[in-house]
């Protein structure tokens, strides 16, 4: 009786232990550990760009998820350091229009929790500043990044126009975001796999085209297994972009049912590639082609799949388990000093990846994650 008492014992503290990552407590504790950590270990002390605006797009989440002031406060506090201002573009800069309205979009969700215009201005201006490749005037060129539609551009650039319509009712925000998420989507989605290429030199069947690309610097199309490339982050970005578009799309909005359709399609393919460990590999496509965890892809598609448990669009018998196995594995992955590891460093396409890389949007894409696992009944 002693015995079975013990063994009786232990398997109670495991399954305690087991569920402690998913209550309320424990994910606001690693919230905030992952955030003061951010704070104390900036990549750089200045940035205005996609970096530091999708690390505070996590942040603005927790806010939103907990009430919790401080991060509210953390971004007041940023808004008044830039003044408001989103990078400006130059005339002829090759680089992406759309990553410049990352940080804009924390700066609007500032505005709907308490009014002023002066946060909203700049963001405003930039749009509507033909010398910087205004989204009406120059439709092909304001999102591109170097000349090419990347996936990527599909969350720093479409929320932040939602946004804008949510706030000003002005619909041609509505046009600019429907020029840009579709354009992408029509040239990088592949509609076999419900998935997105990072951009066209990875399609598997323009290789002898690629050659001829300045920047091709050898067989990317399809990995040593002959799979396709189909990058984790890189979907991630899209899947979260999505998330944060029906967050704030009118569902009466002719695209609504679009964006929705493909938002579950995204989901139902992504839930048949999760590891057994509950994180997804660099390269979606092929666990073989680099075999190792990887945190910010993994928590984009936690915030995704989460938001759509909460919001009801996803089913939760079918889809809690997964977020549940995902959780546990970013989870895991935190150090005791709040660094989120295993997260793939500036990049466009899977790489190998070491247990301490990590970045700031890493930081970013775990809090957006957390966010949405707090509110998890």
């Amino acid at each position: 009786m002693k015995k079975l008492f013990i063994l009786f014992a232990l398997f109670v503290n495991i399954i305690a232990n087991a569920q402690s990552v998913y209550n309320k407590e424990s994910v606001k504790g690693i919230m905030d550990r992952v955030n003061n950590y951010q704070q104390e270990n900036p990549w750089q002390e200045f940035d205005d760009n996609w970096i530091r605006g999708t690390y505070y797009t996590g942040v603005m989440a927790c806010y939103q998820a907990t009430g919790d002031k401080k991060y509210l406060e953390q971004c007041d506090a940023l808004g008044k350091k830039l003044n408001w201002q989103i990078p400006s573009l130059k005339p002829d800069s090759k680089g992406s229009g759309v990553n410049l309205l990352t940080i804009g979009q924390t700066w609007l969700e500032c505005y709907m929790d308490k009014k002023g215009k002066y946060k909203i201005k700049p963001i405003i201006t930039h749009l509507e500043n033909l010398a910087i490749r205004n989204p009406v005037s120059c439709p092909m060129e304001w999102y591109f990044e170097g000349g090419r539609r990347y996936v990527d551009g599909l969350f720093t650039g479409p929320p932040a126009l939602a946004m804008l319509y949510s706030i000003t009712k002005d619909k041609k925000y509505l046009q600019m975001m429907e020029t840009c998420f579709w354009d992408v989507y029509g040239k990088l989605y592949d509609i076999e796999e419900n998935l997105f290429y990072r951009d066209h030199r990875f399609f598997p069947d323009c290789l002898e085209q690629r050659k001829s690309d300045p920047d091709w610097k050898g067989n990317h199309q399809v990995t040593a297994s002959g799979k396709k490339v189909l990058w984790s982050r890189g979907n991630g970005w899209a899947f979260a972009g999505i998330a944060r578009i029906l967050k704030y799309l009118p569902k009466e909005h002719t695209s609504y049912q679009r964006y929705l359709q493909l938002f579950k399609n995204m989901a139902a393919s992504l839930k048949s590639r999760q590891s057994e460990e509950g994180f997804w590999y660099p390269n979606l496509d092929d666990s073989k082609d680099f075999p190792v965890k990887e945190t910010s892809g993994t928590s984009f598609f936690i915030y995704g799949l989460a938001y759509g448990i909460n919001s009801g669009i996803l089913e939760k018998n079918e889809y809690l388990p997964v977020v549940e196995k995902a959780w546990k594995s970013v989870y895991d992955a935190v150090s005791t000093e709040g660094k989120v590891q295993w997260g793939q460093r500036v990049g466009d396409r899977p790489i190998m990846i070491k247990m301490e890389d990590s970045h700031e949007y890493v930081s970013g894409t775990f809090l957006l994650a957390a966010s949405e696992v707090y509110k998890l009944k």
